[in-house]
């Protein structure tokens, strides 16, 4: 739960369009913050905003103070250079903290299913992702699943049988497969298997790429 702000201090921004390389080079990163006010844009520090995202994700508040203001926010989008990992953009989106939000948190497995412990094979998440709903102060990167639930190999766990934090609402549908068990196969039952399938290439899907510098002008 989002319990303590993060902060970070940023710079009105007039350089947009090609001007914005040079203004990485002297280490500021452009970025946009869009909400409940007129969207702004403004900059900042390349070391300080990048240990704010390896902390905030996208479901801690975060507080930038620009002069005299202080806008309350979430992290929406990063953008990075598609070879060297560098800092392009990043787009901020400003909450009411009286409004409800829909984001995504992440199932984490605990503890042990009882056909595992007995060595017969192991329980696996069938899904990463749910989405919730609630106010920003109750927002969630994680949510539990419980594996001890799972006490016979035939025991499925679903969305509706997962505990949300107090203030969270599970918005995916409750009867969507979270966990099951799967027994372990002999090596050679799993090599005959691989024989048989054979992906098209056209059947992988390519879920996003890297951005250039040239991509982002704003």
């Amino acid at each position: 739960m989002s319990d303590e702000r993060l902060t970070i201090t940023a710079e009105p921004r007039t350089v947009v369009g090609k001007k914005v390389k040079q203004l990485r080079r002297s280490g500021m990163i452009p970025a946009v913050i869009y909400g409940q006010q007129d969207s702004v844009k403004i900059q900042l520090e390349n070391l300080s905003l990048r240990r704010l995202l390896r902390q905030a994700g996208s479901t801690h508040l975060v507080d930038i103070s620009l002069g005299q203001s202080k806008r309350t926010v979430l992290v929406r989008e990063v953008q990075s250079h598609v070879t060297r990992g560098d800092l392009l953009h990043v787009d901020f989106i400003e909450v009411d903290m009286k409004s409800t939000i829909t984001a995504e948190a992440e199932l984490v497995a605990v503890g042990q299913s009882a056909p595992a412990a007995e060595g017969l094979g192991v329980a696996t998440l069938a899904l990463r992702l749910v989405e919730i709903e609630s106010l920003p102060d109750h927002l969630v990167s994680e949510i539990e699943v419980d594996f001890t639930k799972i006490k016979t190999p035939d025991d499925v766990i679903y969305v509706s049988d997962l505990v949300a934090p107090e203030g969270v609402t599970i918005l995916t549908d409750p009867e969507t497969t979270v966990a099951r068990f799967e027994y372990t196969q002999a090596a050679g039952e799993e090599e005959e298997e691989e024989d048989l399938f054979v992906p098209a290439a056209d059947a992988v899907e390519v879920v996003g790429r890297g951005k250039d510098e040239d991509d982002f002008e704003e």
